[in-house]
């Protein structure tokens, strides 16, 4: 056992010692020992409730054989940090995650590890670990929250939410309307109930092969949670007898079969920052270009909010991820050959999956549309490339061309759509929020909800070296690369220059002569950085572009 680095022989009786002033016996120390490693906190609402999981999977270990160890994982609630200097030090904890994980693991000789996430890059930073640990590793999440009901019965979700605050800026609503959605659209502990990242990543995680099936869909307060959670903390035993390890799962043929369930599912855009970056850990190369390819040939058969009108708890009635997958494998999509975290190869896994509802989980000769929910434009504007949700877009704003409204940040941006200074056929300009020039890249819910709420998100496009919240709906495009920091063109446009866009041809274009652009480019100054201390700055001196994942480089 690879525990026995640490506990076995007459030299390491004083670690033995220790173990002991764990209250740890004899017998358990005789077991492999299996770390949980448990994201529970007690401000964000998808970790909540996270002991109650840990303690089911370290059920499930002790039921196999094993001996549970528990140690914390850090983990930010992106809705809490939306809209202000927070959500700076969301994206960048991606990093602190896998870091202090591969810490924990190492120093201690773990012989395997069932990682308990659930929120945005809580998932990624534990799935970036195991591949660079590379012990044998399983995930069991938190899972979905609830929709919730408005008074009126109408379902609702946190992107309504924040769009609610677009209409009342708009004067559609008002403040009782307000406080409806406040105390209504978040009704359980849970990752928050649309396909936003939280859920693309946990719906991801058994796509790729790392979890059971039910992981991603299985709601936070049903009963089959904790059962999941036990049949986890077995199944990492089976994995340690057989010695099966992360890259044996995650291979390049598993991120194939993620990338294609990703555009079936319609997953957040974020997915197109963290699957290359967990790939990087585990020895393989996607870029965004494949992305296009995989959505060329994969159709787009689930329209959960913010795209549609349905929830985790519908995709999960309907018969989950696995039911997709076995959508998929009518058109030979998928390598069922790649191995599982089930021991057993993905065909195998597939084999009893059935669609229950054809609504939710649309069959491959109804789909909502022929190609994937995540498209990657290209042109002056990007060169490197930038993402759309193509799914949650309004069909008349797949092609769009309008004057750019320029800001230097997501603040200034906010201000004027409040303002109600945007106007039907703009293309606002978010720049200086990439990686490095935030940094850390923050989310913008915010002004694309406030676009959404005050019914502007069919005629006004927005484009910006930052990212999306999962939540963000319309013609939001994100992860322009290079971003304006590092010289990117997106940092030398100009108030009412011509900007267009065009979905279903990929491309985005900035209809600025070359040799404008060039005069533009040699008198371009860098700007100073915004953050000159503490760990922001020291991400922005190492993190890469969003097109390759924003990794650090080392």
């Amino acid at each position: 056992m690879r525990s026995d680095n640490a506990k076995k022989g007459v030299e390491r009786a004083p670690n033995r010692s220790l173990y002991y002033a764990l209250g740890l016996t004899a017998e358990e120390l005789s077991r492999p020992l299996v770390g949980v490693v448990s994201s529970f906190n007690e401000i964000v609402p998808g970790h909540r409730e996270l002991d109650r999981v840990a303690e089911a999977v370290k059920a499930g270990i002790r039921m196999a054989g094993g001996t549970p160890i528990e140690f914390p994982a850090i983990a930010v609630c992106d809705g809490i940090a939306m809209g202000h200097v927070g959500m700076k030090y969301s994206l960048v904890t991606r990093d602190l995650i896998a870091d202090a994980t591969e810490c924990m693991a190492i120093a201690h000789q773990f012989d395997g590890l069932v990682m308990i996430p659930n929120c945005d890059k809580n998932v990624p930073g534990l799935l970036m670990a195991a591949a660079r640990v590379n012990i044998p590793t399983i995930f069991c999440s938190g899972g979905p929250m609830l929709a919730g009901h408005l008074n009126d019965g109408r379902r609702t979700c946190l992107s309504h939410m924040f769009e609610a605050v677009g209409a009342y800026k708009a004067g559609t609503l008002d403040e009782q309307g307000v406080l409806d959605y406040e105390e209504n659209a978040c009704p359980t502990c849970g990752s928050c109930s649309g396909m936003y990242t939280a859920n693309s990543m946990n719906c991801l995680c058994e796509a790729i092969g790392m979890a059971l099936p039910g992981n991603g869909t299985i709601p936070a307060v049903h009963a089959a949670r904790l059962r999941l959670a036990k049949r986890t903390g077995m199944q990492i035993m089976t994995l340690i007898e057989q010695d099966i390890k992360p890259r044996d799962i995650m291979t390049a043929a598993a991120f194939h079969n993620a990338e294609t369930a990703d555009m079936a599912l319609g997953c957040s855009t974020n997915t197109m920052l963290h699957l290359p970056a967990i790939a990087h850990e585990a020895g393989v190369d996607i870029d965004l270009d494949g992305a296009n390819t995989i959505s060329a040939s994969t159709p787009n058969l689930c329209h959960l909010a913010p795209a549609g009108d349905t929830f985790m708890e519908d995709l999960d009635r309907a018969g989950g991820v696995m039911a997709v997958l076995k959508e998929l494998t009518k058109r030979d999509l998928l390598d069922l050959s790649v191995m599982t975290c089930t021991g057993k190869p993905l065909g195998e896994t597939l084999a009893n999956a059935v669609n229950r509802d054809p609504e939710i989980i649309r069959p491959l000769e109804n789909p909502y549309s022929p190609t994937g929910g995540i498209a990657v434009l290209k042109g002056n504007l990007a060169p490197d490339g930038c993402v759309v949700k193509q799914s949650a877009v309004a069909p008349e704003m797949l092609v769009h061309e309008g004057p750019a409204r320029v800001f230097g940040s997501e603040e200034a941006a906010i201000a004027a759509i409040y303002d109600k200074k945007i106007h039907p056929g703009d293309v606002v300009v978010i720049r200086y929020e990439g990686p490095k020039g935030g940094p850390g890249m923050r989310e913008m819910l915010n002004p694309t909800s406030a676009i959404a709420g005050m019914g502007l998100d069919k005629d006004v496009a927005l484009i910006t070296d930052g990212r999306f919240s999962g939540a963000t709906r319309g013609a939001s495009i994100g992860h322009v690369s290079p971003e304006a920091a590092s010289g990117g063109t997106i940092g030398l446009v100009e108030e009412g220059d011509r900007v267009a866009i065009d979905i279903p041809n990929r491309s985005i274009t900035l209809k600025v002569p070359e040799e404008t652009l060039a005069a533009r480019r040699a008198q371009w100054v860098r700007p100073e950085p915004k953050i000159k201390t503490g760990y922001l700055a020291r991400y922005a001196k190492l993190v890469s572009s969003a097109d390759k994942g924003a990794i650090l480089n080392i």
